[in-house]
């Protein structure tokens, strides 16, 4: 990306608590012309043999793509008259404090936003040279022809003075140019449901009209000749008639860094995706960056949002701010699309009849997707970003204990759970490198080696627990702290990968010493080929002591000012960097397992699972399973409970199949005037949540003393126990689900849009209620001192019997109240499934209901 400025925020002791929105390009408009000639009404060109794509010179022109088994349902179509392609040169800045990033553009010195259509080309596989001057290369073996090339020309026709933001509003000053530019616009179908499409800019040529080249002159005599196109990525360019060069303009910016695709959207067309997000479900009216960074302290709720942003610049965050974005979304009408890539992006779905994506770079690959439901869209989008792998069984089989404080501790609360008979799958020790104390609570060593001092026995603490086939999990991450004052210390990782040169840089070529709390650590170079295999290493010997399972923390703080061993643009390879580190281990996951031998090869109880919070489009396919990063101990919308719900719905939408929250939530502050401790409800209704999530994990948060924890008292033990058994009780479902994720990357968690897209009401909920597959529904209480909810039950033809009451809801689309007591969460069935029966049936058995 040129014209970047990196500004650091890390060490301000007090900050605007109040931070303005982010600078941004405003959506940008203008014109589309064509030549009536060289693209005459109506056509239809063949994209493949199950697209294509038509072209209509009415209200100003437009394309549409549809697919040929409904060839009246447009999937993609531009906006009649207008561009749907433009471009801009604007300069970037970047504040960056502690893994938060605010990406802006504070100047804009060139747009040129209107557009010329001046060909229309189907190419074929006999002749894909058929035409003079072109010259096809396919992509990949699996190019399907026919191809549509769409050809033309961006431009402005006036002199336009130099635009820099101010506020979210342009002012301008100073002077520019005319200028125009050639563009490049391909499709072609890549599998029976998806159209890829390509966009490419030539370089700009700033020039300024002649007295010939009026704007309706340039309409007519700009579009009567060009030079066939090279369909290479590597393209010709010549000018237009009528124009004549600006030398030294045309040397200041060699090439755009802005591409904009604007397409049409209907008014109430609702949409969802975007990867994990946290705040809202349908994005409609908003803004949308994509990138990856922490969700924020807060994010919006208020008083902790000011504080954070007070203590640390721009640490509280926003409703945007998310470890794992996504470029992909779908919408009510069942239209569809992602972006490939790794560039910065925003869309902006801030207008009614149209979307405008905004990429900072010189060119846009994406997919554009056909389905007719909801699931069917999930499964064309993983089919191609890939779907996580079968889940072990064990780690589905009961409750993740998460415990810190040593080997006493752990044998202590051990054989509290033994006595309520609680089913425990694993224990999973954050701490077992040992830890530090900071302003921010407990932070670990960050040197992965186990702390004989705090646990003590480890070995034997593993065997014991490992005979009552429990597992032991641990803690990693790809930053690595200087440790020389740690005590106990047998190994210095971060002066062997310093050795071994395999820590991200800076620009003078040392180690990039990253912000942390308060120490600084160094981060592992992923695109370092000699990386991946140190890093196994350290897992191979933490599996070696008998540890099955880690979180794989981090992977969202690359700071865009890095220098890589591959040489990527940092900015690009911050959204990249944590499909790196989820690749890293899952691939030490499937060669441990290769590596085994005989019997213990193919036993299910020793297979092994790491879960992570950063992501991005394509993390699906290599994570294993996620978790929603560090919501605050609270009961409000943008960063407490009710955000876990739709963390965990719209992170399904978009392909992140198993996925689940800290019981309790993380993040607890303790200071004189603004507190924040999880209080016993707030526990108790969190664990009534996530019995119905694909993981029952706890974790005692960042401040264990402050908050109420499972084993606080016999209540909080009692209702652990009991909601264990709950989760128990859909294992045998929840099985079923796991298998169907793997194979049609579907989410355990849904949304109800997901079954019920036809309910105009459904569109309307958020945190509300959610499916468990298709059998059963969720109504979480999720507000303080509540002890009922107001369900809805959807049209659809289906009945609904209460968990606890055996009542039946045969009305649909209906809403009511529902009683809902602390240990009897509003939870229904399907009235006469199989699965709602079974379930029923080992709630009893279980002396559940």
């Amino acid at each position: 990306m040129s014209a970047l400025k990196i500004t650091k925020k890390h060490h301000k002791h007090l900050n605007n608590p109040f931070p303005s929105a982010p600078l941004s390009l405003p959506l940008i408009q203008g014109k589309l012309v064509f030549n009536s000639q060289t693209v005459p009404s109506p056509q239809r060109f063949d994209i493949g043999k199950d697209f294509e794509l038509s072209w209509n010179t009415s209200n100003g022109g437009s394309l549409s793509i549809s697919h040929r088994s409904q060839p009246r349902r447009a999937i993609w179509s531009t906006v009649p008259g207008q561009a749907f392609v433009s471009a801009a040169v604007a300069q970037t800045r970047v504040e960056e404090s502690r893994g938060s990033f605010v990406v802006e553009d504070i100047c804009v010195d060139l747009v040129c936003h209107h557009q010329t259509i001046q060909d229309i080309r189907v190419i074929s596989h006999d002749s894909p040279s058929g035409f003079s001057g072109l010259d096809l290369e396919p992509d990949s073996p699996g190019t399907q022809f026919p191809i549509v090339l769409v050809t033309g020309w961006v431009f402005n026709t006036e002199r336009r003075k130099k635009r820099f933001l101010k506020s979210g509003s342009p002012k301008f000053e100073g002077k520019g140019s005319s200028a125009c530019a050639k563009y490049w616009v391909l499709f072609e179908q890549k599998c029976s449901h998806q159209i890829g499409f390509k966009v490419k800019l030539g370089q700009p040529n700033f020039e300024f009209p002649t007295k010939a080249a009026t704007y309706k002159g340039f309409r007519t005599r700009l579009l009567g000749r060009f030079q066939k196109p090279r369909l290479r990525w590597s393209w010709s360019f010549t000018r237009p008639r009528g124009f004549v060069l600006l030398p030294s303009e045309a040397q200041q910016f060699k090439e755009f860094n802005r591409v904009c695709l604007t397409y049409s959207s209907e008014e109430k067309e609702r949409f969802y995706g975007f990867g994990e997000q946290f705040s809202y479900m349908d994005f409609k009216g908003k803004r949308v960056p994509i990138f990856v960074q922490e969700q924020g302290i807060g994010r919006g709720d208020q008083p902790i949002t000011f504080a954070a942003n007070l203590v640390s610049y721009r640490a509280g965050g926003d409703w945007s701010t998310t470890y794992a974005p996504s470029p992909f979304y779908m919408t009510s009408k069942m239209k569809s699309l992602y972006l490939e890539g790794y560039d910065y992006c925003v869309f902006d779905l801030t207008q009614h009849d149209k979307v405008q994506i905004k990429i900072h770079g010189n060119s846009v690959e994406g997919r554009i997707l056909h389905g007719n439901s909801p699931t069917e869209l999930i499964e064309c989008f993983t089919e191609t970003i890939g779907r996580p792998p079968k889940l072990p069984d064990w780690i589905i089989s009961g409750a993740v204990v998460g415990m810190q404080g040593g080997t006493k501790s752990v044998r202590r609360i051990w054989n509290e759970l033994k006595s309520y008979n609680a089913p425990v799958s694993a224990f999973w020790l954050q701490d077992w490198v040992g830890h530090r104390e900071t302003l921010v609570g407990s932070q670990l060593w960050w040197n992965w080696e186990v702390d004989s001092t705090r646990y003590m026995g480890w070995q034997q603490l593993i065997k014991d627990l490992s005979a009552q086939h429990i597992k032991v999990m641990t803690y990693c991450n790809p930053c690595l702290a200087p440790c020389h004052e740690k005590p106990n210390r047998k190994r210095n990782l971060f002066e062997e990968a310093k050795k071994l040169d395999i820590l991200v840089k800076d620009k003078q070529g040392e180690p990039y010493m990253v912000p942390n709390t308060a120490f600084d650590v160094g981060m592992l170079d992923l695109t370092h080929p000699d990386t991946g295999n140190w890093f196994k290493q350290i897992l191979q010997e933490m599996v070696d002591d008998g540890v099955r399972g880690w979180m794989a923390d981090f992977g969202e703080g690359l700071p865009v000012d890095a220098t890589l061993y591959s040489g990527e643009d940092p900015i690009s390879a911050h959204n990249k960097y944590p499909e790196l580190w989820a690749q890293i281990n899952r691939e030490f996951v499937e060669e441990w397992k290769a590596n085994r031998v005989g019997k213990e090869k193919e036993d299910p109880q020793e297979a092994l699972v790491f879960f992570m919070r950063a992501g991005f489009r394509d993390s699906p396919k290599w994570g294993m399973l996620f978790w929603e990063g560090d919501q605050m101990v609270s009961w409000q919308i943008h960063d407490g409970i009710k955000s876990a719900v739709v963390g965990l719905l719209s992170s399904g939408i978009s392909g992140y199949a198993f996925n689940h929250s800290d019981i309790g939530g993380y993040c607890a502050v303790n200071l004189p005037f603004i507190k924040y401790r999880r209080s016993e409800e707030l526990l108790l209704r969190w664990m009534e949540l996530n019995a119905f999530t694909t993981v029952f994990r706890t974790h005692e948060g960042n401040k264990p003393s402050c908050n109420s924890q499972f084993y606080s008292n016999e209540r909080t033990l009692a209702h652990f126990a009991r909601f264990a058994k709950v989760y128990i009780a859909w294992k045998f479902y929840r099985i079923q689900l796991v298998e169907e994720a793997t194979h049609r990357g579907l989410p355990v968690c849904r949304h109800l849009f997901l079954h019920y897209p036809n309910d105009e009401h459904v569109h309307n909920l958020s945190y509300q209620q959610f499916l468990i597959g298709t059998e059963i529904l969720v109504v979480p209480v999720l507000d303080k001192g509540m002890n009922n909810v107001k369900a809805y039950f959807p049209t659809g033809n289906d009945c609904w019997q209460h968990v606890w009451t055996g009542k039946q809801f045969t009305e649909e689309g209906f809403e009511t109240i529902v009683e809902a007591q602390i240990g009897y969460p509003a939870v229904f069935v399907k009235t006469g499934s199989v699965v709602g029966e079974t379930f029923l049936k080992n709630l009893r058995d279980l002396k559940i209901l």
